[in-house]
């Protein structure tokens, strides 16, 4: 079996297989219960958020052994919580399928470089709303963005859902799921790419910016925006002008004022070159 564990970057994988072009495919099925039925999944090799197992029962070694193998996230949780996703005979295990294939990000990169365009790249920082992430990802494939990077643990889950809230962006744009973000931004730098934060604890205006170079943009979780780690490792922070008197934009309607003045940026350089 392969292993997928990440503790940070994979630069590995195969280096026959082309993730510039995504392999995502709509799943009909968010969750499958049951000790057997996750252990199959699991070994299917199947793409699965997460797994939740009831606590204080021993009956999951082989399930956590492989889901840890598999670098699939587990959470422990009592009886109730598994009971609001299903009342049928879960056995205290049940597995959240991915309605994507993650591609890998290392790959994603190296073929963007190679076909001679200026990659853009997406990190969302503990995004939770599906149906935010989905509207994220339809305005990012309508920009041209060459990836998305979520967390392992902390953001949205890839659901039917997500799928449907994106048009079907998600069956064309690589969704790459990270162990750390952090490393990932110090790896996208070491890459070329300008770390941008979009936040509001900046002055700095993101009409100012110059994003014709390789560009990673970071959004930040609905509750608190921007981990503080992020930021202090961003190039720049960049902030969207607000004149009413409500202090923030939604986050997937910021995800489009940036993108497309990325978009306009880069459309006139074109243009004028």
């Amino acid at each position: 079996m392969e292993n997928r564990k990440r503790s940070g970057i994979n630069r590995g994988g195969d280096s026959n297989k082309k993730f510039y072009k995504p392999v995502n495919r709509p799943n009909k099925e968010d969750f499958v219960f049951g000790i057997q039925s996750v252990l199959e999944t699991l070994r299917s090799g199947k793409e699965i958020d997460k797994i939740i197992l009831q606590k204080d029962i021993k009956a999951f070694e082989e399930i956590e052994t492989l889901a840890r193998e598999m670098g699939v996230p587990v959470q422990k949780a009592p009886l109730e919580r598994l009971n609001r996703v299903t009342m049928k005979n879960h056995q205290g295990a049940v597995a959240f399928v991915s309605a994507v294939n993650f591609a890998n990000l290392g790959n994603v990169i190296t073929e963007v470089f190679e076909t001679g365009e200026v990659p853009l790249v997406l990190i969302l920082d503990r995004i939770t709303d599906v149906r935010n992430f989905g509207a994220i990802c339809r305005t990012a494939e309508c920009c041209g963005a060459n990836a998305i990077v979520i967390p392992t643990r902390g953001g949205a889950q890839i659901t039917g859902d997500a799928m449907k809230t994106s048009s079907g962006a998600l069956n064309f744009v690589p969704i790459c799921r990270e162990y750390d973000l952090n490393q990932t931004a110090e790896y996208l730098r070491n890459s070329g790419f300008q770390i941008i934060s979009c936040t509001e604890k900046t002055e700095n205006s993101l009409y100012s910016h110059d994003y014709s170079l390789p560009t990673a943009i970071i959004l930040g979780s609905e509750e608190d925006g921007i981990s503080d780690t992020l930021l202090q490792l961003s190039d720049h922070s960049v902030r969207i002008p607000l004149k009413g008197k409500v202090e923030s934009l939604n986050v997937s309607v910021a995800t489009g004022v940036i993108l497309y003045e990325v978009l306009r940026q880069r459309e006139f350089q074109k243009s004028s070159s």
